[in-house]
Parts: C-alpha cells; structure tokens; sequence
C-alpha cells in the first residue's frame, strides 16, 4: 500500500513538473507575472535588511549547499556498503548522480535567465530553471528519510522528517530571499526531487524482490 502511494505521488510530481515547465517554456504571464511580483518584494526586504540576507547566506551556501548535500548522501552510501547492504547503496549513489544529470538537463534545455538587479545581494551562474538547491535537498533529504532503520523512536523519526521538511523548504526560501531564482524554479526543484525519490525507492524495492522465490501461501515443494 505504501509503496503505491509513494509511486503515484511520485507519478503526480512529475507530471505536474511537467506542466509548471510547459508554462514557463511558453511564459505563461499569469506565472511569470507571480514570479516577477514575489521576486521584488523578497529582494526589497533583503536589500534592507542585511543581517537577515547574511544569514540566508550562510544557510544556502553551507548548510544547505547541493555539495553538503551530496557529502551526506556519500557518506549514507558508505554507511550502508560498510554494513553489506550494497543494493541500497548503489540506489542512493545512483539516485544523486541521475538528480545532478537531470537538473543540468533541464537547465540546458529550458535556458531560463535569472532575476537581475541593480543591487544584489548575492549572484549565482548559468540558467535558473530548476533550482539545484531546492532539488538536490529535496532528494537527499527524501533518501535519508528512506533509510531511517524500521524500529528507530517515535521521537528520532519526528525529528529527522522535522529536519529535513525545514531543510527542503529552508533551501528553497533562501533561494529566493537572495534573489538568485524565481518561485517556479523552486517549485519545479522540490516537484522533480519528489518524483526522483518515489522513483528511487519503487525501483531499488523492486530490484530487491526474486522473482523465482515461492509465496508464503504456495505448497511446500
């Protein structure tokens, strides 16, 4: 039951990534229009406020940056290669890597230029369209979660869905307090991670399963 309903989330979040896409390909002004309103107040509250924009700063560059990310990813890999659980390993590994292709990809593809100001109070390189930041989060959070052992507290599991939710939406806010993304690349961030983590997860599931073992209810042979 779980499993379906974490393949058909994750089949609802790349469809509607796909849609948010087709939108901003066409810009579609409604959205475009949304971005645009919600990028100027945000830089105006951060242009005068530099302590907050400092903070945000440090967030996004080292707390929540996609290469802290990814070293806690690699480090999961080695976890679960150290105790022999290898496939789930190599799922996480892989996982990563398809998520860095994927969203370079779309970035090529789409060529969406970032917010520009005459004041900004940080900068960042090529297209904006996904976030990195908020994709790259969003599934390693997502597999971190994945991996918490079945029998772990009540209290420890509440904690780490706590952490990484701040994280996930942490990372995509500071993107955009600091100026460097629009909201739909947030969005677009958080909806291909999901769907990347679902997709993770069903396929690392099914690779586990032997096909040529009997079920509990077939005769003794």
């Amino acid at each position: 039951m779980r499993s379906t309903m974490l393949s058909r989330a994750g089949l609802g979040c790349a469809l509607l990534a796909a849609v948010l896409t087709a939108l901003v390909v066409a810009r579609w002004r409604p959205l475009a229009d949304y971005d645009e309103d919600l990028a100027r107040a945000l830089h105006a509250h951060a242009v005068s406020h530099p302590g907050v924009t400092q903070l945000a700063r440090v967030f996004t560059d080292w707390v929540w940056d996609p290469w802290t990310m990814r070293a806690l990813a690699a480090a999961a890999c080695l976890w679960l290669w150290w105790r022999g659980d290898r496939r789930r390993a190599l799922c996480v590994g892989v996982a990563v890597l398809v998520t860095s292709g994927v969203q370079q990809g779309v970035k090529a593809a789409v060529g969406r230029e970032r917010p520009r100001w005459p004041d900004p109070v940080d900068s960042a390189n090529w297209a904006a369209y996904p976030s990195g930041h908020a994709m790259t989060a969003a599934v390693v959070c997502g597999l971190l979660l994945w991996l918490l052992p079945a029998g772990a507290p009540r209290g420890a599991v509440a904690a780490a869905w706590a952490v990484a939710a701040v994280s996930v939406a942490g990372v995509g806010l500071t993107r955009l307090y600091l100026g460097v993304h629009w909201f739909s690349d947030v969005l677009a961030g958080w909806l291909l991670g999901v769907a990347l983590v679902a997709s993770t997860v069903s396929a690392c599931a099914c690779s586990g399963r032997s096909p040529a073992s009997p079920r509990a209810d077939d005769p003794v042979r």
